[in-house]
């Protein structure tokens, strides 16, 4: 059991959780489904993962000197230059597969930077102004956890209007058993009513 008295065991227990709940709404959707855009911005489920890796590949390696070991399969500067979405999205080179496996493989090079410094170590997040790009990793673990947890949130609706799928974490959806036909009606009805006038 993690002992989440401790800073830094806390964040990272939850910076886990964040990441695998992330990976647990993609499943069991094919390629289509995946890289579909859902919203009138383009977000997809494969292209949350996508950025996600490349975030932590740039907090957890880059502003602490730790360059990721295969350059190629991060989206470069000269990539986002050309398309600013660059990592949002999967290319017609990429699979569903390859981008799971490439995060699997960030979460173990993010997590070896967190094991060799404390929450003290400072560093220098790149693309941040200079005067403000000094951090500590505690910073950088709340940051990152930050975004991430909003992005997991991001890929909850996202799957639920693909097929329904909702819930915390597998086989457990945390959900009450109801009619969520009738709740719907009830809320719509709600919202409706909330335009009528009100007398006073």
């Amino acid at each position: 059991m993690t002992d989440l008295t401790d800073a830094k065991d806390a964040l990272r227990y939850y910076l886990q959780e964040a990441r695998e709940a992330l990976l647990w709404k993609l499943d069991g959707l094919g390629e289509r489904e995946l890289r579909m855009p859902r919203t009138p911005t383009g977000t997809n489920l494969l292209g949350i993962v996508k950025h996600a890796a490349n975030v932590e590949i740039g907090y957890f390696g880059d502003t602490f000197g730790r360059p990721w070991p295969t350059p190629r399969e991060r989206v470069s500067d000269a990539e986002v230059d050309a398309d600013p979405q660059a990592d949002w999205y999967a290319t017609e080179h990429e699979s569903a597969a390859g981008i799971v496996d490439l995060y699997r493989r960030v979460w173990a090079f993010a997590d070896a930077t967190i094991d060799a410094l404390p929450l003290e170590a400072t560093g220098r997040v790149p693309w941040w102004p200079r005067e403000k790009s000094e951090v500590t990793l505690g910073r950088v673990l709340v940051h990152v956890l930050t975004d991430l947890a909003r992005h997991a949130g991001h890929a909850d609706i996202l799957r639920e209007s693909v097929d329904g799928a909702a819930g915390l974490v597998p086989g457990s959806s945390n959900l009450p058993d109801q009619d969520w036909s009738a709740y719907v009606q009830k809320l719509t009805a709600l919202a409706e009513g909330s335009e009528r006038p009100t007398s006073g």
